[in-house]
Formats: structure tokens, C-alpha cells, sequence
């Protein structure tokens, strides 16, 4: 498949090749992998989860997209 044929626009930074590459790493990652990578970003003090109801989830895409 040539670039233009693909009808699938990527986030900056990603391509075919590199969503392909991810989709196989993941399907073929052992559970035991699986958790072990959960649970070292789980540790990771750099990033946190916060559960944003659905309806509000826009405006805050758009706040974190700004740097509010």
C-alpha cells in the first residue's frame, strides 16, 4: 500500500508502520509483560489518572491542549 492510499490519518509522530509495530508488540505481549508494564507506569510519579465525566471530557482535551 502506497502513503496516499491510506485513509487513516495519525497523530504528529505517528505512521502506518508505527501503529502496525504497536499492534504487534501489544498482541504478542505475554500477560506477565502485560502486567509488569501496568504496574511500572503505576509507580511512575510523572503521570496521574483522574476519571473526568464523559460529557465534560472535551473541555478538558481543549484546557490541556492550551496548557491551562
Amino acid at each position: 500500500m502506497k502513503k496516499n492510499d491510506d485513509p487513516n490519518r495519525y497523530p504528529k509522530g505517528l505512521d502506518r508502520k508505527k501503529v502496525e509495530d504497536l499492534i504487534e508488540y501489544y498482541e504478542n505481549q505475554s500477560d506477565a509483560e502485560a502486567i509488569a508494564e501496568a504496574e511500572a507506569a503505576y509507580r511512575r510519579r510523572t503521570t496521574s489518572w483522574v476519571q473526568v465525566p464523559v460529557k465534560l471530557l472535551p473541555a478538558v482535551r481543549r484546557l490541556i491542549a492550551r496548557g491551562v
